[in-house]
């Protein structure tokens, strides 16, 4: 099994095929995609100068990797799926190269920026003829079936580049291919929704969706109970949905008909509400803590992070340069 470069826990950990001899560089490369991600086979036909490197960066829920290698395939065989006690599922784009995956009889040829969704229950392959440059995500089963109605399919599913939200998927899963680091630079929770919220509409069929008049209803009904929660830390999508009578898949869903997440809209109204209460006088001497109190934030940096994302600058900073007198 490959040595892993010590990093903090729970944050990235990489292997490079750099580490070990030239003959061995194969035999790591399986044991790194076997410890990163679960039992597979792979072969290439490059083994006598394989290369590869393998970033892994865990979220919440969900784990990016990163791998950009030699030509390969990789095989999930019966026998491996037998050996492992986890059947995630993947969701892989490859960046650069078109390249092949096989599931359940069915043979998908894919551009660069197709995204597949893959079921590591099922036997499947993965052949890269050029190349391998992209991004697979893990993601646990229960996590897919939050969000998809139908997660038990003999075949990988497909959300093609230019079709939908299958576009915006894709551009999604581009560009984390490319930098997964910027995932570093959201909260987990809320880069997670966006990635279940299009997901689900990209690969679900449109018309088994309720009609659009019930969908703004709800979005509507859930923007007016998000107000009265302005204040209240440790509030979850899920606690939204249970109140309003809902599946968290449904309302996402009504969110996502307006091109909207409800992690995105509950992020923007508690800073429109942060500043709001930063340009009112009367609350000059408050510190910016309780600001952020005030908003629903229990963490004070937490809430200058989601400010500066939001407003692009420090909420300290954005009162300042209006000419309010605050505190740190």
């Amino acid at each position: 099994m490959p040595a892993v470069r010590p990093t903090p826990a729970l944050g990235p950990r990489e292997w490079s095929t750099a580490e070990a001899r030239p003959v061995e560089r194969l035999d790591y490369w399986v044991g790194a995609i076997c410890e990163a991600f679960l039992e597979m086979d792979c072969h290439s036909r490059a083994a006598e100068c394989f290369d590869g490197t393998l970033t892994h960066l865990p979220l919440q829920q969900l784990a990016l990797n990163q791998v950009c290698a030699s030509t390969q395939e990789v095989y999930r065989t019966p026998a491996n799926i037998a050996r492992s006690s986890a059947q995630p599922f993947y969701l892989i784009t490859q960046t650069e190269q078109p390249w092949q995956v096989k599931q359940g009889g069915q043979r998908l040829q894919l551009r660069p920026g197709d995204v597949v969704l893959v079921d590591a229950a099922q036997p499947y392959e993965l052949h890269f003829p050029n190349s391998v440059s992209c991004l697979s995500i893990q993601m646990p089963r229960s996590w897919v079936g939050q969000w998809l109605r139908t997660i038990d399919t003999p075949a990988a599913r497909v959300a093609h580049r230019e079709q939908g939200w299958g576009h915006m998927l894709s551009a999604l899963c581009v560009q984390l291919g490319r930098q997964p680091g910027l995932a570093l630079q959201t909260a987990p929770d809320w880069l997670e929704g966006h990635f279940g919220a299009m997901l689900s509409a990209a690969l679900e069929p449109t018309l088994l969706e309720p009609p659009l008049r019930s969908c703004r209803a709800l979005h509507q009904r859930a923007v007016s109970s998000m107000r009265e929660r302005l204040d209240q830390p440790g509030w979850s999508a899920t606690d939204l949905a249970s109140d309003l009578g809902v599946s968290l898949r449904t309302l996402q869903r009504a969110f996502t008909d307006v091109g909207e997440t409800v992690a995105g809209s509950w992020r923007a109204m508690r800073i429109g509400h942060a500043c709001a209460l930063l340009s009112q006088p009367r609350l000059a001497g408050l510190a910016m803590s309780e600001i952020g109190r005030r908003c629903g934030y229990v963490d004070a940096s937490h809430f200058s992070r989601d400010f500066q994302r939001c407003m692009g600058k420090t909420p300290l900073r954005w009162a300042r340069e209006r000419g309010h007198v605050v505190l740190e």
